[in-house]
């Protein structure tokens, strides 16, 4: 065999097409019209029993404080613990704090199936009941595992479908990336995000449906119906080809961005649970006196169709919705959004590239005027006049979170609002640069991924 016969191609070339085919098939798929999935949804609730109510703190099943420290952990070591954080800045309002995390250093699995019915590609999606759900079942990926949870340390059933994900020969890796989590409620937490083609009968089960990327994109117009493990693995998805240029060549972005991390000066390490001040622990959980930012509170919670029907765990509850806005400009034909370099204390590697607005509106009313975040009254006077391009709430990582609730928005700028030359740790990145940085891990973080989903499905058209 000579080399030349040895070599292969280096990307499937097809795949942003089929993708496209894909994205266009809406209404309905093989399978499953778009206005049913409420419905199947709905039935599968029914289908099973689901409960969750509040718990203290110390009395969670298997969970204690440890005495040295007072960290939060489960007693097999396993699954995630409740710690603490200190956090040193080099900008903003705020230098320097102390506050609880979530601190899960195992990787897990965000794993899709894709299949191809009348030469459309659809993919497996999950009917998947988490604690933290408003409405508790909420579309997943096929597979959406902690490695605690796929190796049974909980001594449970096994994992639906994660032969596919486990086994290379099952399948072909369309993508396959780490990616992040919450920067500011992890610390350094990666999932991996990873698209797995099969051409195999795949057995079927009432908890999972096939649907096409448009009938996704169509679903991710509505509150609360996907869940944003599966949005943060469609924001993976290659889009179809390049543009004909950006304000910003490729080199000069990464540069950039190279240059926003080797700048900061951050130093964030982890503390006792019990050392961190300003919070206070109470019966109900733990909080600030302000009622600011989060509070770690517990549940006990039942659920028919888990791999364990009972247990107990700690969440983190936000205070108030958030906001996650994407100011986008045309430019030169090519559609642009604004991204900001942003700190946050959970990174692996000092910055992500975020949504231009990203915060909880309600924990900067004490703030004076200047050290608001830039554009959030852009956002917000447009989301109060209704005329965003795209304002839909989704609630965050229900495993961990309790009805973590974001509004999502799409803003149209211009010169006067959002100028070509916005401050230094902004810049307007193409959708297709910011598409190809999010292939790579760890540049894009997860509100903007989420805001990227709604462009890779077609739910979105600037």
């Amino acid at each position: 065999m000579t080399a030349a016969a040895r070599l292969r191609p280096r990307a499937a070339q097809d795949l942003p097409a089929r993708l496209a085919r894909s994205a266009a098939a809406t209404g309905h798929g093989h399978h499953l019209r778009t206005e049913d999935v409420p419905g199947w949804l709905a039935r599968r609730a029914r289908a099973h029993r689901f409960a969750v109510r509040r718990t203290p703190l110390d009395r969670l099943d298997g969970w204690s404080f440890q005495p040295n420290g007072g960290d939060l952990v489960h007693h097999s070591g396993r699954f995630f613990s409740v710690r603490g954080l200190a956090a040193t800045v080099d900008e903003g309002p705020f230098t320097s704090w102390r506050q609880p995390v979530i601190h899960q250093p195992e990787v897990g699995v965000l794993g899709i199936l894709a299949k191809e019915f009348d030469g459309v590609l659809h993919f497996l999606m999950q009917a998947k009941m988490e604690p933290g759900n408003p409405n508790l079942l909420q579309l997943s990926p096929t597979v959406q595992a902690t490695r605690s949870n796929y190796q049974r340390v909980h001594r449970g059933a096994g994992v639906r479908y994660l032969e596919y994900f486990a086994d290379p020969a099952r399948g072909r890796v369309l993508t396959d990336s780490l990616q992040s989590e919450h920067g500011s409620w992890f610390y350094r937490k990666s999932n991996r995000n990873t698209l797995v083609e099969t051409t195999a009968d795949v057995e079927p089960h009432a908890d999972f449906r096939w649907l096409t990327l448009g009938q996704l994109g169509e679903l991710l117009r509505l509150d609360h119906v996907v869940n944003m493990d599966a949005r943060t693995v469609l924001a993976c998805f290659p889009m179809p080809a390049p543009e004909p240029g950006a304000l910003h060549s490729d080199t000069e972005l990464l540069s950039w961005f190279t240059a926003e991390r080797a700048r900061h000066d951050v130093d964030v390490r982890l503390v006792p649970l019990a050392g961190v001040d300003g919070w206070e622990r109470d019966a109900d959980g733990i909080g600030r006196p302000d009622g600011r930012y989060f509070r770690i509170t517990g549940v006990t919670v039942e659920a028919g169709n888990r791999e364990v029907t009972g247990w107990s765990q700690p969440l983190l509850e936000p205070c108030g919705t958030g906001v996650a806005a994407f100011v986008y400009r045309r430019i030169g034909g090519v559609p642009h959004v604004l991204v900001h370099a942003k700190v946050e204390a959970g990174y692996l590697d000092t910055i992500e590239l975020a949504p231009t607005v990203q915060c909880t509106p309600g924990n900067w009313d004490p703030v004076r005027a200047e050290q608001r975040p830039p554009f959030l009254d852009l956002v917000l006077a447009a989301a109060g006049r209704g005329d965003a391009h795209y304002a839909v709430e989704h609630s965050e990582e229900g495993g961990r979170f309790l009805e973590a609730r974001i509004r999502y928005l799409f803003v149209a700028g211009d010169e006067e609002t959002a100028p070509l030359e916005p401050p230094p740790a902004y810049r307007w990145v193409s959708v297709g640069q910011l598409n190809s940085l999010t292939a790579h891990g760890h540049y894009v973080n997860v509100q903007a991924r989420t805001l990227l989903a709604c462009l890779t499905s077609g739910a979105v058209r600037l």
